[in-house]
């Protein structure tokens, strides 16, 4: 799993106009492959007889994975360009489908280009970039005595923490970067002296803090 990559917040779209022409950049964080091409075949539907529906997505966390389309623009005047974007902002596991509606003015080849990437640009903006960052549980079982001072500590250190379980003792989630797991470890093993369980849980993938 990759330690980090940058993805979109969530869908959205956003309109431009160029020369009476409309340009909609959709954009999506996906999954995997089959969501993404779901997303567009449910893109395809909306526009009108006149309109074309460019499509890309990005390459995938575990693998590189780019697919463009021109959809009846010239060669190298739509899906180039918006890979172009999502390549330059470094996207994984995004889908982005910007659709045209020809106001009747002619832009050329500059023109489109422009306009996809504008296009691309828009929907992304409007999406609202992210940094998923891999983060590890680490469960920390202790003695009520313990609690104060683990919270305090984790609160000026910034870790990052989930459910905290009150039982008989007290059972802290703390979320620590990936990388940073076994440090952690042995430096809580030394804050509680050894007096208390912990035991490493899942890896996942939490927005990195803004």
């Amino acid at each position: 799993m990759l330690e980090r990559y940058k993805t979109l917040r969530q869908e959205a779209s956003r309109e431009i106009v160029i020369r009476k022409s409309r340009f909609i950049g959709y954009a999506k964080p996906v999954a995997d492959e089959a969501e993404a091409v779901a997303y567009v075949e449910e893109i395809k539907k909306k526009p009108a007889p006149n309109a074309n529906q460019i499509v890309i997505f990005s390459g995938f966390k575990m693998r590189p994975l780019f697919k463009q389309s021109d959809d009846g623009e010239p060669s190298g005047t739509a899906g180039k360009p918006i890979l172009e974007v999502i390549k330059a902002q470094g996207l994984k596991n995004t889908v982005v489908v910007v659709t045209r509606y020809f106001g009747g003015i002619m832009l050329g080849a500059g023109g489109l280009i422009r306009a996809y990437t504008d296009g691309a640009v828009a929907g992304i903006d409007a999406a609202v970039p992210i940094v998923n960052v891999l983060h590890r549980e680490v469960l920390v079982d202790v003695d009520y005595t313990w609690y104060g001072k683990i919270e305090n500590e984790l609160r000026g250190r910034g870790v990052r923490t989930g459910e905290v379980s009150f039982t008989d003792r007290v059972t802290v989630t703390c979320l620590p970067e990936a990388p940073e797991a076994e440090r952690f470890v042995n430096w809580m093993t030394d804050l509680i002296q050894g007096q208390g369980n912990i035991t490493l849980g899942e890896s996942r993938y939490y927005v990195e803090s803004e």
